[in-house]
């Protein structure tokens, strides 16, 4: 029994390391998001009651992050299946870099709207021209996420192009 060691055994360690990266950066990002725009809107709403349901915007925001985390970790998880076609190193190394990218960008997304959504809610309590200003600063932060959530999907798609078969 000789079998030589080629590096590609290791392969399928780093495709799942990049669907957990996916899920845990952008689920951290959409934690901190949550919690810290959490935190304004209940400091708001002592001030401000009425203002609460309409300040939850950077919240929900927040929350979609993980959700794009969830979408990488499934498509690169059903990606990876050895037994069926062969995984390569190049595909492990196309996974991982799409779930990083994703999740980074989740997590550096996730950050910008829970600084942001706490300080504009706090800010539209006092004064509510400050809404649609806040909203769309919300909006440029989500797309940070946005733009991960495509580069995470265009460099999985590269998975599987390493050799011809």
């Amino acid at each position: 029994m000789s079998s030589t060691f080629s590096g590609d055994e290791m392969a399928p360690f780093f495709g799942f390391l990049g669907a957990a990266a996916a899920l845990v950066f952008s689920c951290m990002g959409a934690a901190y998001g949550t919690a810290k725009s959490g935190v304004g809107v209940a400091s708001m709403g002592v001030m401000r009651p009425e203002l609460v349901m309409k300040s939850i915007v950077p919240v929900v925001m927040a929350g979609v992050l993980g959700i794009y985390g969830l979408i990488i970790a499934v498509i690169i998880s059903t990606g990876i299946n050895p037994k069926a076609k062969s995984y390569y190193l190049f595909d492990g190394y196309a996974h991982l870099s799409s779930g990083l990218a994703c999740g980074l960008a989740g997590l550096s997304a996730g950050m910008a709207i829970g600084i942001v959504g706490d300080a504009g809610v706090r800010a539209n309590a006092q004064q509510p021209k400050l809404f649609v200003g806040m909203i769309l600063i919300l909006i440029f932060a989500e797309a940070l996420a946005l733009y991960g959530l495509i580069v995470g999907i265009i460099l999985s798609s590269r998975a599987g192009q390493s050799r011809a078969e």
